[in-house]
Parts: C-alpha cells; sequence; structure tokens
C-alpha cells in the first residue's frame, strides 16, 4: 500500500538536485528526499563547488579555444579502461550542455574559476585551467528561510561560526538550485527522510520506502527513482568491509553519508564497482584528532617516520592521498606524516586553504599535534624520527631549492604544482630556525564506489541489464574517473550531469 506517489523520487540533496531541477522543469512532479536535517550533501562542503564541464558556453565567452575532443583525448589518457569508454565520453562531451540548458533560467549564474588539469603531462592537459566553472555566491536572504537548512560551512558545524551573509562554492550552487526548484508547484523536499528500501515488482523499482522522521512511508514513483545520496564514507563498517583505506572521522563527507541508498541498490540487485576507493587528500590534524582536507601549501616538506621525503607535496591532493596510502601499505609509513618547516612564517604551518579553520595554534601544541626546536635533530627528538636522516632530507630539499630542480619527487614540474605560487617554483628552503613540524593525516572527500550505470545513468543489475525505472549518481553512482581524479570540479561536475541524464530520461519514460 502507497502512502504517497510522485513522477520521481530523488534521494539525495547534493548534485543530485541538477536532477530534481530537470524532471520538474520537464514536467514531472518530484519528491526529494534528504537524509539528514539540512541539504546539500557534500557538494555543500565544497569551498569552490566547481564543475569539470570543457568548452562550456561559460567558458567559451572567456575565450577558451578548447575542444571536446582534446579534453575527451586527456580525460581517457587519465583513466584508461577501467570504466566504459562510452560513460565517459558522455561525462565528457555532456557538461557543455548541461550548463547551457541551466543558463536558460535566470536562477542560475556561473563563473570561470581557473583550475589546472590534474595530469599536466599528460598530452591535452589544459593547464590554463579553462575546464572549470563555478556558480556565482548568492546572497542567503534571496534564497529565505531555506539558506538555514543549507549544509556548511564546515567552520559552522564544526567551529560555531556564524552563517555567512553569501552562498558560496558548493553551498551556492546548492543554494540556486532549491530556489529554482522550489518555484515548481509539483516538487516536494524533505529532510530528515532517508531512503531505506526499493520497491521493485516484475516490471523493475516501482518505488522506495522512506523513513520519514523515523516512520516508514512507502512512496510510489511512476517513472523512476534517481539514488544520489552520496557515499558511505561515514560508515566503518561498510568502509572495512570493501577495504576503503582511512577512518571515517577524517572524512569530509556529509555526516548522512553512510550507504543506506547504496545498500538498497544492491539489495534490488544491482552491479556495484570501485568500492575500495575514495577521493584521497592528505589532511591537517586538528586538536578534535580529526585529519582534514588540506591544500596550497607556501612551504615546508611532509616526511615519514624515518625522517624521509616520500612525495611531490606541491602535487594534487588525490595523487599524495594515493602516495599515502601505498606508504602505509609497504610498512614505509605509520600516522601521522609530518610537515617539516621553519619560522619564516612563525609557528603556525604553511597551509592556506584548510576545509576547516585552524584554531588557535597553543590548542595544537598542548595536543601534541605542533612541534618547534631550535635545530632539526632536536625536531626529529621531539617527533620520534631518525635525526641524521632528518638533517641529510632537508639539506638535500634545499639543493634542490637552490637549482629549481626537485630530482626526486618533480615538485614544481606541473601546472597545478604552481597554481597557488604565481606560476613560479613553489619549493621554499627550509634554513630560518626554530624549525617546527605539524601532524598530518589521510582524508578524503567521500568514497567513490557505488552502483553500475549506463550513459543514461540506469543502474546495471549484476547480469550486466539495466534495472528498470532505478538510477544512479554522484558517489552512489561508481566513478566514471574510475581510480583516478582528472581535474577539479569532476566529482560535482558528474554528479550534476548523470543526475540530469537520469531525470531526462525518467521524462521520456511512459508512465
Amino acid at each position: 500500500m502507497w502512502h504517497d506517489e510522485t513522477d520521481v523520487i530523488v534521494a539525495g540533496s547534493g548534485g543530485a538536485l541538477v536532477g530534481a531541477y530537470t524532471a520538474a522543469r520537464e514536467g514531472l512532479s518530484v519528491v526529494v528526499v534528504e537524509a539528514s536535517d539540512q541539504f546539500g550533501g557534500t557538494t555543500a562542503y565544497s569551498g569552490g563547488g566547481g564543475m569539470w564541464f570543457p568548452c562550456n558556453p561559460v567558458l567559451r565567452r572567456a575565450g577558451s579555444d578548447d575542444t571536446l575532443d582534446a579534453a575527451f583525448a586527456y580525460f581517457h589518457a587519465v583513466v584508461g579502461n577501467r570504466t566504459p569508454v562510452e560513460l565517459q565520453r558522455t561525462y565528457v562531451y555532456g557538461g557543455s550542455d548541461l550548463i547551457a540548458y541551466l543558463e536558460q533560467d535566470a536562477h542560475f549564474e556561473f563563473d570561470v574559476l581557473p583550475w589546472p588539469d590534474y595530469f599536466g603531462g599528460l598530452p591535452h592537459a589544459r593547464l590554463d585551467g579553462l575546464r572549470h566553472t563555478v556558480m556565482k555566491p548568492l546572497p542567503a536572504e534571496r534564497l529565505g528561510e531555506l539558506a538555514r537548512r543549507v549544509r556548511g560551512p564546515l567552520d559552522r558545524e564544526r567551529l560555531g561560526a556564524e552563517a555567512p551573509k553569501y552562498l558560496s562554492g558548493g553551498r551556492a550552487l546548492i543554494g540556486r538550485l532549491l530556489s529554482a526548484i522550489t518555484t515548481y508547484p509539483h516538487t516536494s523536499l524533505r529532510l530528515d527522510s532517508p531512503l531505506v528500501e526499493l520497491a521493485t515488482s516484475s516490471e523493475g523499482v516501482v518505488g522506495a520506502v522512506v523513513e520519514e522522521h523515523g516512520r516508514r512511508r512507502a512512496i510510489r514513483a511512476r517513472a523512476g527513482v534517481l539514488l544520489a545520496a552520496g557515499g558511505f564514507e561515514h560508515n566503518p563498517g561498510l568502509r572495512q568491509r570493501f577495504g576503503v583505506p582511512g577512518d571515517a572521522r577524517d572524512t569530509m563527507g556529509a555526516p548522512g553519508n553512510t550507504g543506506l541508498a547504496l545498500q538498497a541498490g544492491m539489495a534490488a540487485g544491482a552491479a556495484i564497482d570501485l568500492m575500495d576507493q575514495a577521493w584521497w587528500s592528505p589532511g591537517l590534524t586538528h586538536p578534535d584528532g580529526r585529519s582534514a582536507f588540506s591544500l596550497w601549501f607556501t612551504g615546508g616538506i611532509f616526511v615519514n617516520q624515518d625522517g624521509k621525503r616520500f612525495v611531490n607535496e606541491s602535487g594534487p591532493y588525490d595523487r599524495i592521498g594515493k602516495v599515502v596510502i601505498d606508504q602505509i601499505a609497504c610498512g614505509a609509513m605509520t600516522l601521522p606524516f609530518w610537515m617539516i618547516y621553519d619560522d619564516r612564517e612563525g609557528l603556525v604551518p604553511p597551509v592556506k586553504a584548510t576545509n576547516v579553520s585552524m584554531v588557535e595554534p597553543e590548542r595544537y601544541v598542548e595536543a601534541g599535534l605542533w612541534h618547534t626546536a631550535d635545530t632539526l635533530p632536536g625536531l626529529a627528538a621531539t617527533i620520534g624520527v631518525d635525526a641524521d636522516n632528518l638533517v641529510s632530507t632537508v639539506k638535500r630539499f634545499n639543493e634542490f631549492v637552490a637549482a629549481g630542480i626537485d630530482e626526486d619527487f618533480g615538485r614544481g614540474d606541473e601546472a597545478y604544482d604552481r597554481a597557488f605560487s604565481g606560476g613560479r617554483s613553489p619549493m621554499v628552503p627550509i634554513e630560518t630556525g626554530p624549525y617546527h613540524a605539524a601532524a598530518f593525516g589521510l582524508s578524503d572527500l567521500g568514497t567513490k564506489g557505488g552502483l553500475v550505470t549506463d550513459g543514461h545513468a540506469r543502474v546495471i543489475d549484476t547480469g550486466g541489464n539495466p534495472i528498470d525505472g532505478l538510477y544512479a549518481a554522484g558517489n552512489t553512482m561508481a566513478a566514471v574517473s574510475g581510480t583516478a581524479y582528472p581535474g577539479g570540479g569532476n566529482p560535482i561536475g558528474a554528479s550534476m550531469l548523470f543526475s540530469h541524464l537520469a531525470a531526462k530520461h525518467m521524462a521520456q519514460r511512459p508512465r
């Protein structure tokens, strides 16, 4: 017995809101069910909220001479055959049309935020960053009471900071989508309503069971169900089951991302892939014991438990995270690893972009996370690494700085490495005492394993056939980029596009 019915059910309120918006705009009734008490998912935590959509109208107006063929050649060179080539093609070639579709609605306004591709040494990589688009900030007052229901920023949730007067980055994307969706009378937005089960028949998926404020309600979906409720990064049991490195406490994923919708899809017979993967990053460890995504390092080097350097510190965050995982797997590293830096900027580590702002320095010192000594051997003793190794590591790095070439890890060789240093070398010598060390751990932006889909975002069953009426996008969908991270805005962009394609396909289905 159905308690409610609609054309489309959308589980999740991050980039999947594009699917809800598209369905409503195409004339379908929509119910959005969000597991938590706030809209936005992990997308709302993104400082940039970027979309990797090559050749879109915003970039064209900015003067980009890119081509979709070149963008696809780059994307496929990064991803390889780990995911179906046609799925990759769907993503790369579809983003431009989606931006054009959204720009027809005055609710959506975009900007260019140049962000170099993450594998700058590969053919057709865009080094000027002109494959990256963001939503323009939105005054919170324009969204009214709904603004209070948009998740983030992280400083508000973790540090008690006041909500900003403008929604920016991922929050701007969510805010604009909510504003647009609520202009359609045949839409319903429901918080505290996780999707826990799919309703099936001989025809496929025909609805879902949702726990609305603790009560189970069956909702019929005449056109289909879109599962886009994030990954399972906050579920320690699932992380362990599928072998996802790291700890749930250190993820940047939204708290509601426990894998309920994903498990509902699996129970309905869906195939899964990439379940041991996530969007990795190094994480500055804070006094609350959590390591949070960090980038834009204006100095310092990373060393492992032996006091030796092990990575290009200015490289893309996902690639740094993977090196950390490999180091741990082979026994060369235990957490924490350490950023070593000198006193040119004082005690605070040279980290200019932290998803969670740093608190008072003395709290890090008291927690044993930041250490200081007059000499490098003295610093080595305080953090428990080999003094001779640390001294020789710093000496060798300083020689690289003087020569302008990092012979060990290629720091500064790619455009992304130099994105935060005005195009100059990102290497800064470590020579002004006293010397400092800051603890780092492994963080992630969410898991990327999920339900296997086709180019319409239809979920594929374990026999290789589409499950009628079931769609997936975002981190509930197995990532189109496979085990790689081709460029900033890839996760949000894919979530938006495949949600849109799911809605367009549902709109064409007989009901």
